[in-house]
Parts: structure tokens; sequence; C-alpha cells
């Protein structure tokens, strides 16, 4: 019913920014959550920002300040700008829609490795 297509990922040295992107389509319903989780190698995947379709944020501590997450909606795309990688960054990213009882779904995820 609904895909999720995500782009942006790569290889950036210690410091660099990435902005990711996804884009959402099909049966989108209104009220939902879209997320960008992670998993780091060996570690389970967790949140990382989480965005309402009403403007409504979230990040986890460990990335504030240096990534943030935005939506348009009108496009059905949600963006992840992350500046000031560190090599702890590496992972690979996951955007998600939360429609609650009308779905959930996950993109195919997209590398990110933070490297010299």
């Amino acid at each position: 019913q609904v895909q999720l297509v995500e782009s942006g990922g790569g290889l950036v040295q210690p410091g660099g920014s990435l902005r990711l992107a996804c884009v959402a389509s099909g049966n989108i319903r209104g009220g939902n959550i879209m997320a960008w989780y992670r998993q780091r190698p060996g570690e389970q995947r967790e949140l990382v920002a989480a965005q309402s379709n009403d403007g409504i944020t979230n990040h986890v501590s460990s990335v504030r300040g240096r990534f943030k997450i935005s939506r348009d909606n009108a496009k059905n795309t949600v963006y992840l700008q992350m500046n000031d990688l560190k090599p702890g960054d590496t992972a690979v990213y996951y955007c998600n829609l939360n429609q609650f009882t009308r779905g959930n779904y996950w993109g195919q995820g997209t590398r990110v490795d933070v490297s010299s």
C-alpha cells in the first residue's frame, strides 16, 4: 500500500555532512509519524529522529544539535540533514512511516559510512 524510497547515503569524512531523503508513495493517511532509524554494526535498530504530520519533532540525544529532521507533506518526503558526522554515526539508516492501525512501513535502508 505504501512504498518508501530512500536516497542520500554514502561515504563521508568525520565532520562532514549528508542529507538523506525518503519519498513515500501509495495510500498515505493523514495522521502519521515519519521517522529515521539507524542500525549500527552489531547493534539493534534505533530511533534517530521523528516528525508528525503536524510538525512535532523529536531527536535522540546522541544526534541532537547535529541532525535535523524535516518533512514536506505536499511531496510526501522526509529529510534528515546530518552535520558534524562522527564515526559512531556509521550505520544503515531506515525511513519509517507509522500510520498506526493503518500500517507501519519501512524503506530499504541507505548506508552511511563515516570514515577517513
